[in-house]
């Protein structure tokens, strides 16, 4: 029998994902019998398991209890936040609640997964919106990020209040949306703030995150020293501020505007229908582009992450529309995401063979993070004074470092927890009470499943050491062949010593051994796969067939 764990007269948090890794956020808090969940994010797939697309984090737990969760609030549009949307959100069954920008991209999400009517979706309509659900009453709170609408959650319940920052910097020339100002949050500080959950990611960054005034400048000077080269900036698709600075660098330099990527072309769709990109220029097509002048067009393409399928990557293989010559210029106006560096080298190799020149923000200030620095963070406890910080949004070693910054910012209690932990944040003194099962799932093929589960880690085994199919037929004949394994011109002899092996194999069985099916198997199976590991020194997933069953 599964503990209920249902919340009693008391305040818990609980992260089923996103706290020990960047990414799938899904945030729980519990009071007196009711869950409220913050983001329903995803992430993207990882050589970690071959062949999936996305991952998310296993929602069982609140499954198995949704008809005590009343409902998801969205803190901004990022996929690491929303993405997993269109995948559970229908199962669980409870309102979703987000600001307009945010809301209108699940609309579409809704709409391509034929989940519209199926999904009730609740608008905020204005910045400080306020709503409640049972014992949680949440009021929105502007933050600056990289993406419209970013927003920090004040939750107010029965045993104190709840800032819950979502993703969040500092910005005082932040191009869209007018963020909360010091004396907001020092107000909000004022009125006690229980619990401050928090963003960890660029913890270990000992400078703040920069202004997105600051890239306009740097990006201006940048496409300025490159005249009659055809420029090409990549950014993340979802920043639509840098969107509108770069919409303003094309018309200061005289440069018609291009657009490669399709999800480009959405987040401008939904930017200018929520009034962010409204002196946005009018772009051209690919047709257009390639006919300008070289030092009259500017191009924003996706793929600086090295997505194979995004445009830069296409461009970068000369399979896109788009195309660039020796000496002209693309602009990264992004940062590497952890784990993606040997994708991006490879796009990036691919360009600098041709004569490409590249610009990074290592080398121009052309970019600035959506999250906060170590000045940042101790700004924000500064003015809020929380009595309890719990670290989220990041790796173990950013959650724990922030723990420590906590604690010598003077914060009395800095807790770290990991997904599945359930921490107690009152009555009493804080702190962790149990602990309950979280995992991985992620999208193969059509199909959700464990990312532990058989196919998923079978195929990890086939990556690794390869496959042997062993025939037996129906005349004594044994038939091997090897997949992905490192032999090439020892091939050959291989098979012909596998055979044999597995021929003796068989005949040294006995009596009622040599009648048995399994057994027959089995020894077929071990001798084939010694001579694999014998000869290759790998131990390949074997198969044994028999002719004719």
């Amino acid at each position: 029998m599964k503990k209920d764990f249902t919340p009693q007269d008391e305040l818990l948090f609980l992260a089923l994902g996103g706290s020990g890794e960047i990414g799938m956020n899904v945030n729980l808090y519990g009071c007196q019998g009711k869950w409220l969940m913050v983001d329903l994010g995803m992430s993207f797939g990882s050589n970690e398991y071959p062949g999936t697309e996305l991952m998310f984090a296993d929602p069982e737990f609140i499954e198995e209890r949704a008809k005590d969760l009343l409902g998801i609030v969205l803190t901004h549009a990022h996929e690491d936040h929303i993405g997993a949307i269109p995948y559970f959100a229908a199962d669980l069954g409870v309102p979703l609640y987000a600001t307009p920008f945010t809301a209108d991209l699940i609309v579409r999400k809704l709409d391509e997964a034929g989940l519209t009517r199926q999904v009730e979706l609740n608008v905020i309509e204005e910045d400080h919106g306020e709503f409640d659900l049972g014992p949680f009453s949440i009021t929105y709170i502007p933050l600056a990020h990289s993406i419209a609408e970013g927003n920090a959650l004040l939750i107010e319940t029965p045993y104190g209040r709840i800032f819950h920052t979502g993703d969040w910097k500092l910005d005082d020339d932040p191009q869209i949306g007018t963020p909360a100002t010091e004396e907001e949050l020092t107000a909000i500080g004022d009125g006690g703030v229980l619990a401050l959950v928090c963003d960890s990611t660029n913890v270990f960054n000992p400078v703040p995150s920069g202004s997105e005034g600051a890239v306009y400048t740097g990006l201006l000077e940048e496409v300025q020293k490159h005249r009659g080269k055809r420029v090409l900036v990549t950014t993340f698709a979802s920043n639509v501020a840098r969107l509108k600075t770069l919409g303003a660098v094309a018309q200061r330099t005289g440069r018609q505007l291009c657009v490669a990527g399709r999800s480009l072309d959405r987040m401008i769709e939904v930017g200018k229908a929520n009034g962010y990109l409204d002196d946005f220029p009018d772009v051209v097509n690919f047709d257009t582009a390639m006919g300008v002048p070289r030092g009259e067009i500017m191009v924003i393409a996706t793929g600086g992450q090295g997505e194979p399928r995004a445009a830069l990557s296409r461009i970068a293989d000369d399979s896109h529309p788009i195309s660039l010559d020796e000496g002209d210029v693309i602009l990264f106006s992004s940062r590497v995401i952890p784990g993606n560096d040997i994708a991006i080298g490879r796009v990036q190799n691919q360009l600098a063979e041709r004569g490409i020149v590249m610009v990074t923000d290592r080398q121009s200030e052309i970019h600035v993070s959506g999250h906060p620095g170590r000045p940042e963070l101790e700004a924000l406890y500064g003015w809020l004074r929380p009595e309890i910080l719990v670290p989220v949004h990041g790796e173990i070693r950013h959650m724990q470092e922030q723990a420590r910054l906590g604690r010598e910012s003077g914060i009395a209690h800095s807790i770290y927890q990991k997904n599945g932990d359930i921490v107690r944040l009152a009555p009493g003194a804080p702190g962790k009470i149990a602990q309950v099962r979280t995992g991985r799932l992620v999208l193969d093929g059509d199909i959700i499943v464990p990312s532990d589960g058989d196919a998923v880690t079978m195929r990890r085994r086939l990556s690794r050491d390869g496959m042997l199919i062993v025939v037996l037929d129906q005349a004594g004949g044994v038939h091997v062949e090897g997949i992905g394994l490192p032999l090439d011109e020892d091939y050959d002899e291989f098979v012909e010593e596998a055979e044999a092996d597995v021929t003796a194999a068989i005949g040294k069985l006995k009596g009622r051994r040599r009648e048995d099916r399994e057994e027959v198997l089995e020894a077929a199976r071990l001798a084939a796969r010694r001579a694999a590991q014998r000869w290759s020194g790998k131990k390949p997933q074997t198969r044994v067939i028999i002719a004719g069953e």
